[in-house]
């Protein structure tokens, strides 16, 4: 019997109707309560971290994840982390990388209705995340062991997911890299998906982060003090430019100059692209290579690339 660890964070799935809408208000141990077949599977405990809403998730709220993870981590086989819709994908793209070298199924999930209504999505979302965090193969090892969001059926790594639908129970997609596993009447893992777990390595936490960074979202007509005003925010270490196509921007000598100016100053400009799908080509048009010039870096590079960027 595998052991898991369900760290409850609050959310849709935790809901109950009040004054002000719904709010989370259902402890872990009553959502696990609510799916008896549970025990079935593993040997299931729960931590409940905190009760709130997604929207209310901070950076500080990731680091106390990650912690009841790594203090744990040696005495289960897969976590399990019920989570709000909201903000999601942020936390698990977060964990993916705090929790370097994981070995271990750290899955995401929640619902978009409450545990308690009639039409839950929640139950069957969180009974088969907890089967697939205590997948393992005949050899001992996790099948999935990378952090995940499991919802609607499928499982999807979690720094390629995005929230897509406020209303449907297909919440979220992930449009450049395909599931990782599709559950039907049975699990199908796509073992050539799946990220690679290396024995030999040791799990390293990371405990440093940073704030200040700004997403810039191009728009036809965007203004030149509000670009600037932006570029010089007090503190400021890096921006995500979200360009058009694939990582076009305008040729604009103010523009430019601006972001010329930015890296200069040692900000992190990445480039990414405002499509769903497709991948940023710097060096395709000539509105791509000049901001190659000005020192921007493509979103679709190497970490070895980025990685010697940082040390320069």
């Amino acid at each position: 019997m595998k052991n898991i660890l369900m760290i409850a964070t609050g959310g849709t799935i935790a809901s109950k109707e009040g004054d002000l809408g719904l709010t989370p208000a259902v402890t872990g141990e009553e959502l696990a309560a609510s799916v008896p077949g549970i025990k079935d599977i593993c040997h299931l405990e729960i931590l409940q971290l905190m009760n709130i809403d997604s929207t209310n998730m901070r950076p500080r709220q990731w680091l106390m994840i990650r912690d009841a993870i790594m203090e744990n981590y040696n005495n289960y086989d897969g976590f399990v982390v019920l989570h709000g819709t909201d903000t999601m994908a942020y936390t698990a793209s977060a964990l993916s990388f705090m929790l370097e070298n994981l070995s271990k199924p750290v899955i995401l999930t929640g619902s978009q209705l409450p545990i308690g209504m009639l039409r839950t999505d929640g139950k069957e979302n969180l009974i088969t995340s907890i089967e697939i965090a205590a997948a393992k193969h005949p050899d001992g090892t996790a099948i999935v062991p990378e952090v995940c969001i499991f919802f609607e059926n499928h499982l999807l790594r979690g720094n390629r997911t995005t929230k897509i639908n406020a209303e449907n129970f297909n919440a979220f997609r992930s449009y450049n890299y395909p599931s990782l596993a599709t559950a039907g009447i049975h699990i199908k893992y796509e073992y050539d998906r799946i990220h690679k777990a290396n024995p030999n390595v040791a799990l390293k936490p990371h405990y440093l982060y940073d704030t200040n960074v700004v997403i810039l979202t191009l728009f036809p007509g965007i203004q030149e003090n509000m670009i600037r005003n932006i570029l010089h925010t007090p503190g400021l270490r890096a921006v995500v430019l979200k360009t058009y196509g694939s990582g076009n921007a305008p040729q604009k000598p103010w523009f430019i100059d601006l972001l010329k100016e930015a890296t200069d100053r040692g900000i992190v400009i990445i480039n990414i692209s405002q499509c769903s799908t497709g991948s940023v080509e710097m060096g395709r048009y000539e509105t791509g290579l000049h901001l190659l010039d000005a020192g921007v870096i493509s979103g679709s590079v190497s970490y070895t690339h980025l990685r010697a960027h940082e040390t320069e």
